[in-house]
């Protein structure tokens, strides 16, 4: 019973702070009017993880609770990556990357070795788009407009999915990834925390 009750006040939280996780984020860039230090490269990476995660839980009948915050996380990315784009002036490319990104995700039910092999590669996917944030914070050496909030929330979601997954379906490609992506999320807030502190020590300075 209280394992019950631990499994659904995780999948409840994680699904209710997924609802708001980018808000943080998308408010920075519209009062700031400006993308800076916010990866347009990882963006596109952690939408493209979570196309393949989402699409292979769906594929797998695994249980709607252990996926569901995944179709927000996306609708939130997706506005993220049309403010990037359209602070940026390039707002007709995101008819290419629409295409793209509807095309692929039809290629990956096709069949299911295509669906094993994308899945097999998504906790490389995912981590790649954590090291493309923290190397556009390493060379800026500012955090920009990035949202620590964002990425504390982040990193909560996914100790939550370590184990929702672990008392569910067990499924280790699943769980290594939430592991990584746990890991990665803490080093990429420990990082915006750290630059915004330099950022905020040296205003004082000035002042």
């Amino acid at each position: 019973m209280q394992s019950d009750t631990l499994l659904h006040a995780a999948n409840f939280s994680t699904l209710l702070l997924c609802m708001v996780l980018k808000f943080p984020q998308i408010f920075a860039l519209m009062r700031a009017k400006s993308s800076a230090g916010v990866s347009f490269n990882s963006l596109l990476l952690e939408l493209l993880g979570y196309i393949v995660f989402v699409t292979y839980q769906m594929y797998y009948d695994y249980p709607p609770p252990t996926y569901l915050e995944y179709p927000i996380l996306i609708a939130q990315d997706a506005i993220l990556l049309l403010l990037i784009l359209h602070y940026n002036g390039s707002l007709k490319q995101s008819v290419l990357y629409t295409l793209l990104f509807v095309g692929g995700w039809r290629l990956l039910t096709l069949e299911k070795w295509i669906i094993d092999s994308a899945m097999s590669l998504c906790t490389f996917i995912s981590a790649a788009s954590k090291f493309a944030q923290l190397q556009c914070m390493w060379k800026s050496k500012d955090a920009g407009q990035v949202s620590a909030l964002s990425w504390a929330m982040a990193t909560f979601t996914c100790i939550a999915r370590i184990y929702t997954t672990t008392v569910t379906t067990g499924d280790m490609q699943v769980l290594v990834r939430f592991i990584v992506m746990t890991l990665l999320n803490m080093w990429v807030l420990l990082t915006v925390l750290y630059y915004q502190r330099q950022r905020s020590s040296s205003s004082k300075k000035e002042d």
